[in-house]
């Protein structure tokens, strides 16, 4: 037994000049650069060696020609989701998309016609309303149910009222995003159910399924019934939990037959599956040497949230943060501020100077929110709460 590697994630990183959304694009949103970026959902963490030291050495071979897909790809995520996750798949169920985001307007162009409705579940991650807009679909809002004590549920009554007959896809975040909410067994059957019968495909992102935190378990929606794996296309990728969003290394997991076959014929006819060279290189090292890097980073992300949540109620009481169940994204609820959309947004960036994502944007039941990425050395956080501190003074 080799001795467990400690990784550091105090260090402090400038990303600056590197391109990052995070940091770089800052400006374009935000209009001023001087602020602390807690936004965009990447983390400020180093990506793990082992998937730095997997790419180094194929960098270093002089040519990057047309390549084959490696013999471990498919396996090494099979072998990953029956571990994690106790869910046993077949390596023909897979295939390579060209991230998540793009993978759903893949669904909406491959599987809907056009005057099919796109149910989605706000606040939800905003891709979720603007993919399907965009692509000249109807989005139909079954808002999830806020609870008193915080956190929400579905609203299957609501989802019985708002469902028609041209209805035909869901788009589901399990975990959710920005909420952070493991779905129950029970709550995942539930909607199974009501999606098999009523002939709705559910496209269920799972890109935080890796990062479920407190002792929460994330279950694989195709996983809970026969009915849900008859009508769902379930999405994944190492890029959350290892940070490695620019390298691009999503796939999608279809059960169903039938459903697969019209999926991936679509998706193969023009090579949207054809992984760029280091897509699978970066998915097996994470899939194959990440577990106690992975240990090790949910702790420290557990770690920054339990700071977050302390700091609020002992210094900021009119801001109260959703404890996740999962990923390192906060749901702060800043309605007790009694500020309203432009103040609250006034305050975070030209008070504060803080870049966060506001809640409005993930469609109805966000105003009042911010979204906080907690995915960064603890002295950030503690710096960007001293700021908020003083801004609500």
């Amino acid at each position: 037994m080799g001795t467990e590697k400690i990784y550091n994630f105090d260090k402090i990183i400038d990303r600056k000049g590197t391109g990052a959304v995070k940091v770089d694009g800052l400006k374009k949103v935000f209009g001023k650069e001087d602020l602390l970026p807690l936004w965009v959902a990447d983390m400020d963490f180093e990506t793990p060696d082992f998937i730095i030291d997997a790419m180094k050495e194929r960098l270093d071979h002089p040519v990057f020609g047309y390549h084959t897909e490696p013999e471990d790809y498919r396996p090494s995520i099979c072998d990953w989701v029956a571990d994690m996750h106790q869910w046993e798949i077949q390596p023909d169920w897979l295939c390579y998309i060209p991230g998540i985001v793009k993978g759903i307007g893949m669904t909406i162009n491959a599987l809907l016609e056009q005057d099919d409705k796109i149910i989605i579940q706000p606040p939800v991650y905003h891709p979720f309303r603007i993919v399907p807009q965009k692509n000249n679909h109807e989005v139909v809002f079954n808002p999830l149910r806020e609870l008193p004590e915080g956190g929400y549920e579905m609203d299957f009554e609501n989802l019985e009222e708002v469902c028609d007959e041209k209805c035909k896809m869901l788009i589901l975040a399990n975990p959710h995003n920005p909420a952070g909410i493991t779905w129950s067994r029970e709550a995942l059957e539930k909607l199974a159910s009501f999606c098999y019968k009523k002939g709705i495909i559910v496209i269920a992102d799972e890109i935080h399924s890796d990062m479920a935190l407190f002792g929460n378990k994330h279950i694989p929606f195709a996983s809970v019934s026969k009915e849900a794996a008859a009508c769902s296309i379930t999405f994944g990728a190492p890029s959350k939990t290892f940070n490695i969003a620019g390298i691009v290394s999503s796939y999608a997991i279809v059960p169903n037959d039938n459903l697969r076959k019209r999926f991936f014929d679509w998706v193969d006819a023009s090579e949207f599956g054809a992984a760029h060279i280091f897509a699978p290189i970066a998915t097996i090292a994470a899939y194959r040497k990440g577990k106690q890097w992975r240990e090790q980073m949910l702790k420290y992300i557990e770690g920054n949230i339990e700071f977050v949540i302390s700091y609020c109620k002992e210094n900021i009481p009119q801001i109260r943060p959703l404890r996740p169940q999962a990923s390192f994204l906060v749901w702060l609820d800043c309605r007790g501020t009694g500020l309203d959309h432009d103040q609250l947004i006034d305050t975070f960036i030209n008070k504060a100077g803080l870049a966060l994502n506001d809640g409005e944007m993930f469609n109805p039941g966000g105003v009042g929110f911010m979204r906080l990425n907690v995915g960064c050395p603890r002295k950030i956080l503690e710096t960007a709460l001293e700021n908020l501190k003083a801004a609500l003074v």
